[in-house]
């Protein structure tokens, strides 16, 4: 067990759980059905992300490439979900740097795929 990669994922995992539960009980009354889609598809992905990193934290041979996974699931939660949270609220938060937020989601999408496109070349090393 890598206890670097537990701890990422625990406290990804925890802000995960606040965070759903704020958009279910606290923004359902704020935001739109659409803007509250779109912040449940951000816990969603976050969580997947959260059980990418616990498998990856399991692995017995922990390479460059498990470092790389970890990295890039972490970037990617941060900048995908991240960058969903804030365009969910931008009708309560009316911050300026919201319409240059959605360009980022993308990003962090592409960091979950080379986050297991690296656990593919992981697994694929393994004899």
């Amino acid at each position: 067990m890598n206890k670097n990669i537990v701890l990422t994922a625990s406290v990804f995992g925890v802000m995960a759980v606040i965070l759903g539960a704020f958009g279910a009980h606290s923004l359902k009354d704020s935001i739109g059905e659409n803007a509250l889609a779109i912040w449940t598809k951000g816990v969603e992905y976050q969580f997947y992300h959260v059980f990418a990193l616990l498998f990856l934290s399991n692995l017995p041979e922990q390479s460059r490439l498990t470092r790389l996974a970890h990295v890039f699931f972490g970037l990617g939660i941060v900048l995908f979900s991240g960058s969903l949270y804030i365009l969910a609220t931008r009708e309560i938060h009316h911050l300026q740097l919201a319409s240059y937020i959605g360009p980022v989601t993308p990003v962090g999408g592409l960091f979950f795929i080379l986050g297991w496109m690296m656990l593919f070349f992981t697994a694929a090393k393994k004899k």
